[in-house]
């Protein structure tokens, strides 16, 4: 095990991380401020990544697919809202995780109609498909360097949008009393379709940016729903800040553990043990740090204020 192999493996978890905070982003949103859970944001971020592997290829502009990506998941996600969130906003949790669900075997189907059942093939940008020597003996790929960039730059706006704009402070008197709010001449339900979209567009970005990297797959969007729940859950309901901390742990554990925990058991145990431990162990990882915090932090690593 090298100091090369361990940086390595910490810059490909940061760049999980930063893509699984643009998903949970939009999850602490809507379940924070508006008090909403949807299991469906999941199929949001499986859109954005088959939409943009479908535009780059027809156009083969990667910049052009991110855009058209997160516009068709927008319009899609303002359908959703329309047809169905309204009707869901003051319904209990049970009602919202029913009918979310529902969404989610829908649009997997839908997934299948147009793209059918096999994986797709989401190409890397031409320019960015080599290598890019960080140091010596660690040549990284280029495009890796753009998702981490990319994820920076989107965690910085939003951080900025939510705490230091005119629209951030109105979402926030909404969250805390929504009365009030609307007494001092607020928009509230304007706000949350807003918020709403944005989730669905931070989904879409992460979709169309981890498409080059994972399969493209019916699935992939309640694959990693998972790992943004427990982000949500470690971070803090409704805190930022607390799904950008959360999400580079949960990204360095998950992506640390499936590298070298197998390689370790491998060292003590025997190889058939070790190869049907090893998975299963670093699966496991990222939920015993999520026990972990929880049982120190039981509302989490900040508070939704934060």
């Amino acid at each position: 095990m090298s100091g090369i192999l361990v940086l390595e493996q910490l810059l490909n978890g940061i760049g999980y991380g930063l893509m699984l905070f643009l998903l949970a982003a939009g999850l602490t949103l809507v379940f924070g401020i508006m008090d909403v859970l949807n299991l469906a944001h999941g199929s949001l971020f499986m859109a954005g990544a088959y939409v943009a592997a479908e535009a780059h290829t027809r156009t083969g502009s990667f910049a052009a697919a991110i855009v058209v990506a997160v516009l068709v998941t927008v319009v899609v996600a303002l359908l959703i809202e329309v047809l169905l969130m309204r009707r869901l906003y003051k319904r209990d949790h049970l009602a919202q995780v029913l009918a979310t669900f529902g969404v989610i075997l829908v649009a997997d189907d839908i997934v299948k109609m147009i793209w059918g059942p096999s994986p797709v093939m989401a190409p890397t940008p031409a320019a960015l498909s080599g290598p890019v020597e960080l140091m010596d003996g660690l040549p990284y790929p280029s495009y890796r360097l753009v998702v981490l960039a990319g994820g920076l730059l989107m965690a910085l706006a939003l951080y900025v949008l939510v705490n230091h704009t005119r629209i951030g402070m109105r979402v926030r008197a909404g969250a805390s009393d929504r009365p009030m709010a609307e007494l001092m001449g607020v928009r509230v339900g304007r706000i949350f379709n807003g918020v709403f979209l944005l989730g669905a567009a931070l989904a879409a970005l992460a979709g169309a940016l981890m498409g080059p990297i994972v399969a493209v797959q019916v699935g992939m969007g309640e694959a990693i729903l998972i790992p943004a729940l427990v982000v949500l859950v470690i971070g803090g309901i409704g805190s930022v800040r607390g799904a950008f901390v959360a999400a580079l742990l949960v990204g360095v554990v998950d992506t640390i553990g499936r590298a070298f925990v197998p390689m370790l058991l491998r060292a003590t145990l025997p190889p058939a043990t070790a190869a049907d431990l090893g998975p299963l162990f670093a699966e496991v990882a990222m939920y015993a740090l999520m026990v972990i915090v929880l049982i120190f932090r039981p509302s989490g690593l900040f508070s939704a204020r934060a």
